[in-house]
């Protein structure tokens, strides 16, 4: 355990003084190392990995650092590693671009998910630019073009009216029709008919009458003292 805390330490040193120049990453840090309990690809997604990195692996005396192949790397293969590596720390430069395949050599440990793919980059992948959110254009009123007046050649042509003849204003006679036999009436003998005189009602002076008769009886009695007064 004490060899574990001086690898940690040193491999803590080496970060500190070559985090001026490139980026180290220790694998599984700061929660986990290289061991079977560590999710390794979870961290490895967690990082990006630029040329001129390093990759520092720490881990107890029964693992080790086996560099292999793509397909020996999905197969746990550890018979063909392109290199091997332990001691309890190993350091890796990456020196190019492209993805590198790591695995632990010990029995049934890269099948149990200690293995590790990191995929180099050239340069820091720029941050997505936002686009400008672009103003709505301004809605383009429809033009209305004026409407013509109809041009005297197009124009309808009215025809007058003519005026009926008088002979066809006169009313014509009406045609005499035959006229209606009315019915025989009975012949009354004089014998049969008797001819009852009717009293016409009396009529009663109206009130122009009553004034007149009242004019000439005043005038009548004014001639008379007149001429008594002539006489005596």
């Amino acid at each position: 355990m004490a060899m574990v805390r001086l690898l940690m330490n040193l491999a803590t040193i080496a970060i500190l003084f070559g985090s001026t120049m490139a980026a180290n990453h220790t694998v599984g840090a700061p929660q986990g190392r290289w061991d079977q309990s560590t999710d390794l690809t979870t961290w490895a997604a967690s990082e990006t990995f630029l040329v001129g990195d390093s990759l520092i692996f720490v881990y107890t005396p029964n693992h080790d650092v086996l560099e292999v192949r793509k397909s020996d790397y999905d197969s746990c293969q550890t018979t063909n590693a392109i290199s091997t590596n332990g001691g309890g720390m190993t350091i890796i430069s990456l020196s190019s671009t492209g993805k590198r395949y790591f695995i632990c050599g010990t029995g049934g440990h890269c099948a149990s998910g200690m293995k590790l793919e990191v995929n180099t980059l050239a340069t820091v992948p720029p941050p997505p630019v936002k686009s400008p959110v672009s103003a709505p254009s301004p809605k383009i009123a429809p033009k209305i073009s004026p409407v013509s007046a109809p041009s005297p050649k197009n124009a309808p042509k009215i025809s007058p009216v003519s005026a009926p003849s008088p002979k066809s204003l006169a009313p014509s006679a009406p045609k005499s029709s035959p006229p209606a036999t009315s019915p025989e009436t009975p012949s009354l003998s004089p014998s049969s008919t008797e001819f009852v005189p009717t009293s016409s009602p009396s009529s009663s002076p109206s009130s122009a009458d009553k004034v007149s008769v009242i004019a000439s009886s005043t005038v009548v009695g004014f001639g008379l003292v007149i001429m008594m007064l002539f006489f005596m």
